[in-house]
């Protein structure tokens, strides 16, 4: 089923959606990687508050190229989502709601998406170059000295992805893949 939501992504919107839908997003997604996600934690682990609201957050494990003039980003494919797995679980714990990625999670991550109403939306891989025109401003928050790895915001409209994890647990790669 194809379903057009928009961020902030809530526990209402993520209680709509299965495993297998399709969706279209629109709004505020943060992007980040390992490094940014090493960062958050440590600044966690000091105390210190995050730099973004993570409260309803989608974050976009993206890895972007150099911008094209006149263009937010260059090409913004997902990147290997089961890096980010040792930090996801606290992130939802704190709120987040979303990721975006690729590839299957761990038990843990799959537990604090379920513990926290939460959802994993896979985009497609390869498809970086197409992505980027539903991607319409890009700037970085924070981590600058990280390079591709820095903390972004982006704004996107109709952004592709697929349910893969909704917030009962259902994974669309056990039904796919033997």
């Amino acid at each position: 089923m194809e379903k057009y939501i928009t961020t902030p992504i809530t526990q209402e919107v993520t209680a709509g959606l299965k495993s297998g839908d399709y969706v279209y997003i629109t709004g505020t997604v943060y992007v980040a990687r390992d490094a940014a996600h090493r960062r958050m934690t440590e600044a966690l682990d000091a105390g210190k508050e995050l730099p973004i609201d993570i409260e309803d957050a989608a974050i976009y494990y993206m890895g972007p190229s150099p911008a094209r003039q006149g263009r937010p980003i260059g090409s913004a494919g997902p990147t290997t989502a089961t890096r980010m797995d040792r930090y996801a679980p606290r992130l939802l714990d704190l709120g987040q709601k979303a990721m975006i990625g690729k590839g299957n999670r761990s038990k843990e991550v799959v537990d604090a998406i379920v513990r926290n109403h939460g959802v994993y939306f896979a985009a497609v891989g390869g498809a970086g170059a197409l992505l980027s025109g539903c991607i319409k401003e890009s700037e970085i928050v924070c981590y600058e000295d990280l390079g591709a790895e820095a903390l972004l915001k982006i704004r996107v409209e109709n952004f592709p992805a697929v349910v893969v994890i909704d917030c009962n647990g259902d994974n669309l790669y056990e039904h796919v893949l033997p």
